[in-house]
């Protein structure tokens, strides 16, 4: 009976992709119902506005303790395995670090291969990416598997076979740009982004064809208003318009060009505003004496028609960034009371610390607070202006010179990195996998070459004050702005969180547990050790009447650089080689999806 129900969803899904395939539209109505499958996962962060929840639950706080591995797959790939896979029908796809495999797995027959693709991309862009050699994931639409390699190639592959449909470049390595992005498909586009802010790129976001691979639109971080997508009359900023060209005149001279605002991170949608939601990164260099001025638009949340790529509002969190706090970090959207008054909310947990919780319509900022104590830098953001109001001792910009500043909390890597948060409506809270590490920070000049570091700092990191923990896996209140509980980790938590509506949650950690929590109480049900660090995203799914917790492990990105890429220094790995030393101690390198069941 089951095992029928299967094969019509198998059936369903082959004729909704061929449905698709006739347009765009139906492309996008195609994934609207997708995403509220409860069986499967069909988007990187499960759903268009990246809770990253699961109505399953079979699997809850009772019995959760009994979970056991099902089935594994060994990648074949070293360095870090960011991202997770997504399941359609009797079908999982997974992806890993560079040289970007993909693969198609057989849930019939625990993971048996279907199809396997490998691209050969030149070895040469393995030094220009910054912070490892990681991927985020895949998107699928219109019957294609969308991948975007680490040379900027994005790919369109046959769901069913592999077969390579279209491929587009979106940038040249030879200048610092690679991609490290997991694309996302609304309607008839796919969107991707662009990495590189250590190398002095110009960030973007970037709409291509979901048919063809043909460009349709590219909005830049910076630049003129033509670049840019912005209306200067009808753009805003908190409310007000944000006038002509804004993305140039708090730049000096023609530094936007090589102005950073990389968009490596992830997308989201609200398919009734029609409007695409991301964050821009850290602006370039490092060493902010070289660039005076806000640096607008780096460090921003952009709220972009998905149609047309104008950009309706914006907000730039960290105004002339001086720590290298990227805002490039998931927007959850969800509907929510917040300060007594129903809201269509967005809520984002920035690497500089702070919280926020916007209107996603309006731009609006309802809340901003620190999700960890140890956070210093800035005592709290104005409300009115929207500006955190930074404590001059940890500023690394002081009097015009460049300073050499020692106990910034948080470290450049931010209270929280690209791994993203959950949330479930059950309990109304937020799952936040963060870090609790701190730093010294010496700025030094630096010039631009393209295609070198354009970095221009120093650092080392190290926990912050008061304990030894280097992370916490936290509960988190987005209308009080409070942290509710909070499970200290001996390293950061690397891993996307998920939640259920078994009321657990789970996440991974860098020594390469898998942990479920409780979801009202953050009380530990169940670990498990998987053969390396998990800095992949946990994701569940039904087959077969059965539901599955799945997650990659396979040490690597930022804070497991050292290891991944064999670095000793201290001060290597942009200060994270220091602080993670003693990871290999617990785990070692490699690269494994592992499944978990219940018993029979």
């Amino acid at each position: 009976m089951v095992t029928a129900k299967r094969k019509v969803l198998a059936i369903c899904f082959t004729a909704s992709a061929m449905l698709a395939a006739a347009g765009g539209v139906t492309a996008n109505s195609e994934l609207l119902k997708m995403q509220k499958n409860a069986d499967d996962w069909v988007m990187p962060n499960g759903n268009y506005a990246s809770t990253r929840y699961s109505e399953l639950n079979q699997i809850t706080a009772n019995n959760v303790k009994d979970l056991q591995v099902a089935w594994t797959f060994s990648t074949g790939v070293l360095r870090g395995h960011e991202g997770g896979p997504l399941v359609m029908g009797d079908v999982m796809y997974i992806h890993t670090p560079f040289p970007n495999k993909v693969f198609a797995l057989d849930l019939n027959e625990d993971g048996r291969i279907i199809w396997k693709y490998e691209p050969r991309q030149d070895t040469s862009v393995i030094p220009v990416m910054c912070c490892d050699t990681v991927n985020r994931g895949l998107a699928y639409g219109d019957g294609k598997i969308i991948l975007s390699q680490a040379d900027t190639t994005l790919v369109a592959l046959d769901a069913k076979t592999g077969k390579k449909i279209w491929s587009v470049k979106n940038g040249d390595p030879s200048k610092g740009e690679t991609s490290t992005a997991a694309p996302m498909v609304v309607k008839d586009k796919v969107y991707i982004g662009i990495s590189g802010g250590e190398f002095g790129v110009r960030g973007s976001l970037t709409a291509y064809s979901l048919k063809d691979g043909k460009l349709v639109w590219r909005g830049y971080s910076m630049g003129p208003d033509s670049d840019t997508l912005i209306d200067p009359n009808k753009t805003t900023h908190l409310g007000k318009p944000v006038g002509k060209d804004s993305g140039i005149n708090t730049w000096q001279g023609d530094q936007w060009k090589i102005g950073g605002g990389a968009t490596w991170g992830w997308y989201s949608y609200d398919p009734d505003e029609n409007l695409v939601y991301y964050g821009s990164g850290n602006p370039s260099t490092w060493n902010p004496v070289q660039r005076p001025g806000d640096n607008r638009w780096s460090m921003t949340i952009f709220a972009r028609d998905a149609d047309s790529g104008m950009t309706r509002w914006l907000y730039q969190m960290t105004p002339h960034d001086e720590w290298d706090y990227d805002g490039i970090n998931e927007m959850i959207l969800v509907d929510k009371k917040i300060k007594g008054k129903m809201r269509k909310a967005l809520v984002h947990f920035d690497r500089n610390g702070f919280g926020y919780t916007m209107d996603r319509i309006t731009g609006e900022l309802l809340v901003a607070e620190k999700f960890d104590p140890a956070v210093n830098w800035a005592t709290h953001v104005d409300m009115k202006t929207g500006r955190p109001q930074v404590v001059a001792k940890y500023s690394t910009h002081q009097n015009g010179e460049d300073v050499n500043s020692t106990g910034i909390c948080p470290a450049a890597l931010g209270t929280k990195d690209q791994q993203p948060a959950s949330y479930s409506p059950r309990t109304g809270l937020f799952y936040v996998p963060t870090n609790h590490v701190c730093m010294d920070y010496e700025p030094f000049e630096v010039s631009y070459t393209a295609g070198q570091p354009y970095v221009g700092a120093t650092l080392s990191m190290y926990p912050a004050p008061g304990g030894t923990n280097l992370g916490n896996f936290i509960a988190w209140d987005a209308d009080k702005g409070k942290i509710v509980w909070s499970n200290e980790e001996p390293f950061s938590v690397w891993s996307g969180a998920l939640s259920t509506a078994g009321d657990v949650v789970f996440y991974g950690t860098l020594e390469g547990y898998l942990k479920a929590v409780d979801a009202k109480s953050g009380k530990e049900l169940y670990r498990f050790k998987t053969p390396s660090g998990i800095i992949g995203n946990v994701n569940t799914y039904m087959h077969n009447g059965k539901q599955y917790i799945a997650v990659l492990s396979g040490l690597g990105g930022w804070a497991g650089i050292g290891m991944a890429a064999g670095l000793t220094d201290p001060t290597a790995g942009l200060g994270a080689v220091g602080a993670y030393a003693s990871l290999s101690d617990y785990t070692q390198l490699g690269g494994t999806l592992t499944v978990f069941s219940l018993p029979d």
